[in-house]
């Protein structure tokens, strides 16, 4: 059951200073599932696919069109990331349907994932075009426009961070009230069974637990497409 008892992620364990919130410990469980799945679809690959290397394969097949239908052939090497990403942002962002705080619900998990695609975005940058067409292709369309350019390269991360954090917090905070509301109403009826809890707030669990994260997922993921597909034009395609 939701409670705002606690707005932040709580500390499962802790050694000194050094300590694991229940973020940690999801992310962990969901890459653990992630790893395992991928495993168990290439342990036995066969030239006819069934079982779970099917839909391994179906997944990769959408992944790629996907990200060559957003980004062009051309940026086709980052479907792995992007597939990844996508992947991990819907199971992260549903942990609520299951009565479980959800991981992009913490900033620190939003940040982190912003920061990868940051990195991701201007090493291969730097790598295609050299320094120089680096910083040229950031002073366009004229070299003044270096400084702007680049508060707007670091602001877009931050952006991208807080919007994920802000809906998935967001539709946490509001679930909580609906329960913990509903909770009082039980309560003050002295109804043995939390009727109103289990019927009212379905339509919002629809929502919020279900709906949401697989938008914010593809929101997110189709803002990191954009992010790296304009990085990674040439001076001519813009």
């Amino acid at each position: 059951m939701h409670s705002i008892a606690h707005l932040g992620p709580r500390k499962i364990f802790g050694i000194g200073d050094f300590f694991i919130t229940e973020t940690v410990l999801y992310f962990w469980i969901i890459m653990a599932i992630m790893i395992t799945f991928a495993l168990l679809a290439t342990r036995k690959l066969e030239e006819k696919p069934k079982g779970i290397q099917l839909v391994a394969e179906y997944i990769v097949e959408f992944v790629y069109n996907f990200t060559e239908g957003a980004m062009g052939k051309r940026n086709s090497n980052f479907s792995p990331y992007i597939g990844t990403l996508f992947i991990f942002l819907i199971l992260g962002n549903s942990l609520g349907l299951w009565g479980l705080r959800p991981v992009t619900a913490d900033v620190n998990t939003t940040f982190a994932l912003a920061g990868i695609t940051f990195f991701l975005v201007h090493y291969n940058s730097i790598k295609s075009k050299g320094i120089v067409g680096y910083f040229k292709h950031l002073s366009a369309p004229y070299p003044f426009m270096l400084p702007i350019n680049l508060v707007g390269e670091l602001a877009f991360p931050i952006s991208l961070s807080f919007r994920l954090f802000g809906n998935i917090a967001g539709g946490m905070i509001i679930m909580a009230l609906i329960f913990t509301g509903l909770d009082s109403v039980s309560e003050s009826l002295s109804l043995s069974i939390p009727f109103f809890q289990f019927l009212i707030p379905l339509p919002a669990n629809l929502f919020f637990d279900i709906f949401e994260p697989i938008l914010q997922g593809f929101v997110f993921t189709m803002l990191t497409m954009v992010f790296i597909s304009i990085n990674n034009m040439t001076h001519e395609e813009h």
